[in-house]
């Protein structure tokens, strides 16, 4: 029997995707954050396992950096992958458990030049404005007392906010959502009383809005920006 070539043994392989042939940020927040409560597939409603990630241990940000698992932000201050611990004092948030850091690490990771951090950098600012805008949209429908508005802005929100790991943002969206929907926080029980539900999503929708200026300020940081949100709190 003659012996198998080298090439009939080969295997076509696909070459890889071109960061560039990626879908841009805005669409991947739409993608994520835009379906209906029904069919919602985003982070915040369907538990994806993540991989433990594996970064380049030989990066020159700094020589922290050779001996553990953190990402470098584009002012120096770095970031704990694994457990998250030193994630968020590292940017002066009030506590660790504001941003999940192996969501948010994922973000980080799809940079080519983690100096300049364009690509992760363009969707979080694309979250900026899309989250000042949904919160401006809740303002009016708090007005028109529109719950089934609140509650579907509420899941948009969520489900933005879980793509980026923001996690005190999605609960509270969360909470928003459920409110809208007739529901207690948990979305678990029925509340019949609407009056009850638009003061439970006005008390919830300030607090969203503080938690995301915190968040905010402390990404802005990170990516060594100036300035905060325009919305107003109560």
């Amino acid at each position: 029997m003659p012996a198998t070539t080298q090439s009939q043994d080969m295997r076509v392989r696909s070459p890889p995707i071109p960061l560039r042939q990626r879908q841009q940020p805005a669409q991947q927040l739409e993608q994520r954050a835009s379906e209906t409560p029904g069919r919602c597939q985003s982070a915040c409603c369907t538990p994806i396992a993540r991989p433990p990630l594996k970064r380049n241990t030989t990066t020159t940000h700094s020589t922290a950096s050779a001996k553990s698992t953190y990402s470098t932000g584009t002012d120096g201050s770095m970031w704990q992958s694994e457990d998250g611990s030193a994630f968020g004092s590292a940017l002066g948030f009030p506590d660790a458990d504001i941003i999940d850091a192996t969501t948010f690490e994922q973000i980080l990771e799809m940079d080519d030049d983690e100096d300049e951090r364009e690509f992760s950098k363009s969707i979080v600012y694309d979250f900026f404005t899309q989250a000042e805008s949904t919160f401006q949209k809740m303002d009016s429908n708090l007005e028109k007392k529109d719950l089934a508005q609140l509650s579907a802005l509420g899941h948009f929100l969520k489900g933005s906010s879980a793509t980026l790991g923001l996690t005190k943002v999605k609960d509270s969206c969360e909470k928003i959502q459920n409110f809208g929907a007739h529901k207690d926080e948990t979305g678990t029980k029925a509340e019949p009383d609407a009056e009850k539900c638009l003061k439970n999503c006005k008390t919830t929708i300030e607090q969203a809005k503080i938690e995301f200026k915190e968040v905010e300020a402390a990404l802005k940081r990170f990516y060594r920006e100036e300035g905060g949100s325009q919305i107003s709190t109560a």
